[in-house]
């Protein structure tokens, strides 16, 4: 996921696939293996139509030679800071799918950061993309917070969340904490948009996690956009618009639900550039 594997060298995908953990991981091409392959013909060709991407901080990218031209400045990027890609999750339905990876890459001081990035894409019949949209917090890179505005809709008619994914929404934006601590394993992991040193396990710590999410007054009621669920993960592209008592420019986000054995949420990894509300860690990010 997403680009389209057939238009590709033999070479890259042998290569592909040899690294690769598991056949899931290697088919369609993964994002940032083919943003690194130079095969600029493939990228483009994977569009359905015009390449269109949006970008946490270049926004709207539209047509091949704009395309081009930020693959290029991504790539020149990725070599200055020696950033390389980690393990990739996937969700993957006929219509959309969505991939997680960690960029790791070198700061201004020379230090090793992690930069949690998640990239959905919309497809057509053919498993061409329609659009890539790119999440990630711009803390890890800049120290400060972005307002990212919605880059989806709501649809006109409701979307229905699938069982423990609709109850932990419904907690959320009501503050309540019991609520969503029903909806958790008891070791389950939520990790923010700031990366592994705001991840959070085990039912005490992520207690009282919420209480401080939930302390500005009330919830987070988000405004769903887009589900994405292959039954064991589901991934919801969302607008935040309210953190309890303060009302907020509505911004962009999504999260990856993972279940547990259990049936309820094993994992929850969030990507948002949101600067909540709370006093006490300006780092964090939204739902």
């Amino acid at each position: 996921m997403p680009w389209y594997p057939d238009l590709f060298s033999a070479p890259l995908l042998e290569r592909i696939h040899s690294q690769a953990a598991d056949q899931r991981a290697a088919e369609p091409v993964p994002y940032w293996d083919g943003v690194t392959s130079g095969e600029s013909d493939a990228l483009a060709g994977s569009f359905a139509g015009e390449p269109e991407l949006h970008h946490p901080i270049r926004g709207r990218v539209r047509g091949r030679r704009a395309f081009e031209r930020y693959m290029a400045e991504t790539n020149a990027w990725l070599k200055t800071h020696n950033a390389m890609a980690g393990p990739i999750a996937r969700i993957i339905t006929p219509r959309r799918a969505i991939e997680e990876t960690v960029l790791t890459f070198e700061g201004e001081d020379g230090d090793r950061l992690d930069l949690p990035m998640a990239v959905a894409a919309d497809r057509d019949d053919d498993g061409r993309i329609v659009e890539l949209r790119i999440y990630y917090s711009t803390w890890p890179r800049r120290r400060t917070h972005l307002n990212r505005p919605p880059v989806l809709q709501p649809p006109d008619e409701e979307l229905e969340l699938p069982d423990v994914i609709g109850d932990y929404q419904r907690a959320l934006a009501a503050g309540d904490v019991d609520g969503v601590m029903a909806t958790l394993e008891p070791d389950s992991l939520v990790r923010e948009p700031a990366g592994r040193a705001y991840a959070h396990h085990g039912r005490d710590e992520l207690t009282a996690l919420f209480r401080l999410f939930f302390s500005n007054g009330g919830g987070i009621p988000l405004e769903h956009c887009a589900v994405t669920d292959d039954g064991r993960t589901c991934a919801l592209e969302y607008n935040v618009v309210r953190w309890g008592g303060t009302r907020l420019l509505p911004q962009a986000g999504l999260a990856v639900y993972v279940r547990g054995d259990s049936g309820k949420i094993a994992a929850a990894r969030i990507y948002d550039d949101v600067d909540p509300p709370l006093d006490p860690d300006p780092q964090r990010g939204g739902e």
